[in-house]
């Protein structure tokens, strides 16, 4: 495949596309030859030069892994591929994944704030963590999240009784 390495601009800097602009992209590939086209408009962009952008942004894209995604021959990347196209084009990675596995988040997410407004979640409970535990400025951030929804259910006027949570260390 012939291309160009591009000017020494780089890329446009685009938007995550919103829905009304957002052709049917319903494989990877599409979706990534969908943002060549939008982020370097009327160039070719080589693997080299996209794998440097990402490598400059702070992200890790191999060459010939960005040809084989253009090819078709990759379907399924990790998390951190997709991260690392969202760098390259400047854009958001979920853009890249499977429209289940974004339907997927947002339902848990849903179900975190019917959780929260009920009340059935009351406290954080840090998993999978090293042996140091959650970040204090986490946890405070996080307890902080809690107490506001505490508050907005005790609703105005009444004080924001019932809706302390409890002091963290600093």
């Amino acid at each position: 495949m012939a291309m160009d390495d591009g000017d020494e601009r780089g890329p446009e800097r685009v938007g995550a596309p919103g829905p009304e602009e957002l052709p049917r992209l319903d494989s990877l590939r599409e979706k990534v030859e969908y943002m060549v086209e939008k982020t370097f408009p009327g160039r070719k962009i080589s693997g080299r030069v996209f794998a440097e952008l990402v490598r400059d942004r702070g992200g890790s894209l191999s060459h010939s892994y960005f040809s084989n995604i253009l090819a078709g021959k990759v379907t399924q990347p990790s998390e951190d591929i997709l991260k690392a196209l969202g760098l390259g084009f400047g854009v958001d990675w979920r853009f890249f994944k499977e429209e289940s596995e974004v339907v997927d988040d947002v339902v848990a997410g849903l179900q975190f704030l019917a959780k929260r407004r009920t009340g059935e979640l009351s406290g954080v409970a840090g998993r999978g963590l090293d042996d140091d535990g959650l970040p204090p400025e986490l946890l405070r951030f996080a307890l902080s999240l809690l107490e506001d929804a505490a508050r907005e259910k005790d609703g105005p006027g009444d004080g924001g009784a019932g809706g302390a949570v409890g002091e963290i260390p600093r």
